[in-house]
């Protein structure tokens, strides 16, 4: 059965949010629910999130969290390297643009990612990679043949490092290494911007060609 995705640009950065459902509909998985969530909660009306899936806890990711879990009793996942992050402002980088979000704080997360975990969600199964460069705690979720990959790789680019905790050298590491060994026909999903594939990006990036 395939994934249902439906993608969401939430608050001043436009960052990507993803619902994703399975074959029973009224359940569904949030990777990465951003800022201003309020399209994204209003289409939620109705449905059980059995998790909220974070790739990195950056604020542009997290600024919805704390609403949809208190509304859904729902459990959120990320990478332990990031565990603190929630729950301080500084680390999550919502102090450093107050013109674009208030500080940003929730509880921590109640499970943690790791590399090679498989996560069995809404009848299907998403493997952990740990991909840090862009954060320490990045991580990109592969289910079948669709890698959602936060703020590793996009279209025609590569995530910033210039943020507390970015390392370039780990960024392409991590791109090279094991997204870009990934089958050229896995369609990306990143945190900004349209979707792309592997093997575009592998004969067309120019940050990692």
């Amino acid at each position: 059965m395939m994934l249902k995705i439906e993608t969401f640009a939430l608050g001043p950065l436009q960052t990507n949010a993803y619902l994703l459902r399975g074959e029973d509909e009224s359940k569904a998985v949030i990777i990465d629910p951003g800022t201003n969530p309020g399209s994204l909660i209003r289409r939620i009306e109705g449905l059980e999130i059995e998790a909220i899936v974070l790739t990195h806890a950056h604020f542009d990711h997290i600024g919805g969290v704390d609403e949809i879990r208190k509304l859904k009793g729902c459990p959120v996942y990320l990478h332990a390297l990031e565990s603190d992050w929630l729950t301080t402002p500084k680390l999550n980088g919502s102090l450093m643009w107050p013109d674009a979000t208030p500080p940003v704080m929730t509880d921590p997360a109640e499970y943690d990612l790791a590399e090679g975990q498989r996560l069995k969600l809404i009848g299907h199964e998403f493997t952990v990679y740990h991909t840090p460069g862009h954060s320490p705690g990045s991580v990109s979720l592969l289910c079948g043949n669709d890698l959602f990959g936060g703020d590793v790789l996009f279209r025609l680019g590569v995530g910033r490092t210039d943020l507390p905790g970015g390392r370039e050298a780990d960024l392409y590491n991590s791109i090279r290494s094991k997204l870009f060994r990934l089958d050229d026909e896995v369609k990306v999903y990143p945190g900004h911007g349209p979707k792309t594939t592997i093997g575009y990006e592998k004969a067309n990036n120019p940050y990692v060609r």
